[in-house]
């Protein structure tokens, strides 16, 4: 799409379309958010409950998927999932939505922990349905990765101020912020 003809399609969205999209950015973020937090409640909450994805190996269905990435994430110590670059098509309730993702992975192993980070896209059809917009079908294309020893520090020069740390699930200290009023 050229420069003038994002400006007309810009210019030309009204309210509900702007509401839209923020909605889609949000249902995105939450998705990474349930990831890095491995809740599988939120992570539910962002896919229709009839929702297939396909990570690479074929469709399955959101159930199957949820725990299998549960178990797998469970392993590691941390992941954090960054999206960017996401590119939308609405149809009135369906949208398509192409997110960039680069996402890093802190896994324990006895040798010490290994950094894979991992650089891909989701191909999201999302749906809204009583006025929220759910993933009902996602293809995930993985574009690169890389896997090394892993070099973060917790002690030392700026890192000793620096005590709060994430975590999974209510350990992590954004569950006791958003509790706060």
């Amino acid at each position: 799409m050229g420069r003038l003809a994002l400006r007309d399609k810009l210019a030309s969205m009204d309210i509900t379309e702007v509401a839209d999209r923020l909605a889609i950015a949000e249902t995105l973020a939450l998705y990474c958010r349930g990831i890095d937090r491995c809740d599988a409640e939120q992570l539910a909450a962002v896919f229709t409950p009839d929702a297939h994805l396909d990570y690479g190996s074929g469709a399955a269905p959101i159930g199957e998927t949820i725990a299998g990435l549960m178990a797998g994430l469970g392993t590691m110590r941390l992941t954090q999932h960054n999206i960017t670059n996401t590119v939308m098509r609405l149809d009135g309730d369906t949208a398509k939505a192409e997110t960039n993702c680069v996402a890093l992975h802190l896994i324990p192993t006895p040798e010490g922990e290994i950094e894979l980070v991992v650089g891909g896209r989701y191909l999201d059809r999302l749906v809204k349905r009583e006025g929220r917009w759910q993933i009902a079908g996602r293809l995930y294309v993985m574009d690169w990765n890389r896997t090394s020893p892993a070099t973060m520090q917790l002690v030392g020069g700026l890192f000793d101020g620096l005590q709060r740390r994430g975590a999974r699930g209510a350990e992590d200290p954004s569950s006791a912020w958003w509790e706060e009023r």
